[in-house]
């Protein structure tokens, strides 16, 4: 075999180890669509409102520095409409998919009665979080604070994670 060939043998073999070994080197993002609640189901120990909830247009980011965004709009009670007593909204984020844990929460923000809010924090981001789920919960009904976390009421669904 020719010195040329013996090279593109060999860098042909190295390159997808390289490959791989940077990509895993890259910090995490989430990037995903946010979806209502449906009763009864728990993520991460949490589990969701006793009412379905909806969602016309959400969004969830969340880098490696735990920089998240969160932002929703129409999230609603589909019965009555509008956001009914909830006030105020936070954001956590669940690594270990539906059976995991919680590993962060955000403070509240507003929740207007139309349902819209835009969340934006820091959150404690583990080195490792395979299955991350970022969960929308109530913070406050009536404006009154209620206990955290609780229920959540939107979820990220549709969820991509990539390397950048």
């Amino acid at each position: 075999m020719s010195k040329i060939a013996n090279r593109i043998v060999l860098l042909a073999g190295i390159s997808p180890v390289l490959f791989a070994v940077g990509a895993m080197a890259q910090p995490i993002q989430l990037h995903s669509t946010l979806a209502g609640n449906n009763p009864k189901i728990v993520i991460g120990g949490v589990e969701s409102a006793g009412s379905p909830w909806t969602v016309k247009n959400g969004l969830a980011s969340l880098d490696a520095t735990g920089k998240l965004h969160v932002r929703v709009r129409d999230l609603i009670l589909p019965s009555t409409g509008d956001a009914g007593p909830v006030t105020a909204v936070s954001a956590s984020l669940v690594c270990g998919g539906s059976g995991g844990t919680v590993q962060s929460e955000t403070a509240p923000v507003p929740l207007s009665t139309k349902g819209n809010a835009n969340l934006h924090g820091h959150i404690a981001v583990p080195a490792v979080c395979f299955g991350p789920v970022v969960l929308v919960h109530i913070a406050a009904a009536n404006g009154n604070p209620i206990p955290q976390p609780g229920p959540w009421i939107a979820a990220t669904g549709g969820m991509s994670t990539s390397s950048h």
